[in-house]
């Protein structure tokens, strides 16, 4: 089947690589976003899929909008090509448009390129739960016990869309985003290609259940010792390594923290805030205490706690 790619993360990268390797449904074309400035050094830096797209030798566009004229041509041109190149051994003409596949793009797409072919989204929840921008984030936050995959036919909606296949994932007691992101992209991979070879029907989302994964700002990546301690455990492993958790220090800064542990053999918080107690650095909340494991200061690099501590003050815990 021929079949054009768009996607941008490193999950949708992932995805791609899975796609690209399946004899039947190579993509004829790769679309993604523009480059962006990244880093320190704000920097111009390529989006996942362009990277693999370029290493696995796939025709790559990056347009400004995915939904203009232009862009639509491309697309059009690209399943048409696939598919003329597909039935170029019996003879019989273009045949099928094909498919385009979404994954992880981060912007809409709007009709008329919503209805001028079968779209394939690769959703990251069990549909209808954490419909929206950060399904895997907003599960592990949540405490919930397990997730998975949906490929669902995308629609106006925000997620909304029937669901033809699912996969479930367990999340483990010690998942990151990371850790649990690449199970997922896997298992996202392998649902897709068995979607496209089967094309099992759709059915509709039900109504109940249905929950939104809103995106990320600011104030989900602030570890509030107001808060529960187990529930700050579940935002800093949520939020590893892309984006990360920080916490406010005294002076107003803000202190990132890349992992972490609740110590249950401390005595309970009370909100009191980021302490060094016993040579370790702790976050007294309300209730429970959460331990520092490795942290990064503001404008500095990685570091274990007690490197951190080496080099800074803090008040003492009581």
């Amino acid at each position: 089947m021929s079949t054009v790619f768009i996607g941008t993360s490193e999950f949708a990268a992932a995805v791609l690589e899975r796609l690209a390797r399946s004899d039947a449904h190579r993509p004829a074309l790769a679309i993604t976003r523009p480059d962006r400035p990244s880093g320190r050094g704000r920097r111009l830096a390529a989006p996942p899929v362009a990277v693999s797209a370029r290493a696995l030798e796939i025709p790559l566009e990056q347009p400004q909008n995915v939904n203009d004229a232009d862009a639509r041509a491309l697309i059009l041109r690209a399943l048409d090509s696939g598919a003329a190149v597909e039935a170029a051994p019996s003879g019989s003409g273009a045949g099928s448009s094909g498919t385009v596949i979404v994954c992880a793009f981060g912007a809409l797409i709007k009709e008329p390129l919503l209805s001028e072919h079968e779209l394939l989204n690769v959703h990251p929840s069990l549909l209808p739960r954490w419909r929206g921008a950060a399904p895997i984030e907003r599960a592990i936050m949540a405490g919930d016990e397990q997730t998975g995959v949906s490929i669902m036919r995308l629609t106006a909606g925000l997620d909304s869309g029937p669901v033809c296949l699912a996969g479930v994932e367990p999340i483990r007691a010690d998942d990151s985003y990371g850790a649990l992101a690449e199970r997922l992209q896997a298992l996202g991979g392998e649902l897709l290609v068995r979607a496209l070879d089967e094309s099992p029907p759709f059915v509709e989302q039900p109504d109940d259940g249905v929950t939104y994964a809103e995106k990320l700002g600011p104030e989900d990546r602030l570890l509030d010792p107001a808060r529960p301690a187990v529930a700050l455990e579940r935002v800093v492993r949520a939020l590893h390594p892309h984006i990360g958790a920080r916490v406010a220090l005294a002076d107003g800064s803000l202190l990132g923290v890349h992992r972490a542990a609740l110590r249950d053999d401390d005595a309970p918080g009370r909100g009191g805030g980021i302490v060094e107690r016993d040579g370790r650095l702790l976050l007294d909340c309300s209730p429970g205490v959460l331990e520092l494991l490795d942290v990064q200061p503001p404008g500095g690099r990685a570091m274990d706690a007690a490197a951190y501590l080496r080099g800074r003050g803090l008040p003492a815990g009581t």
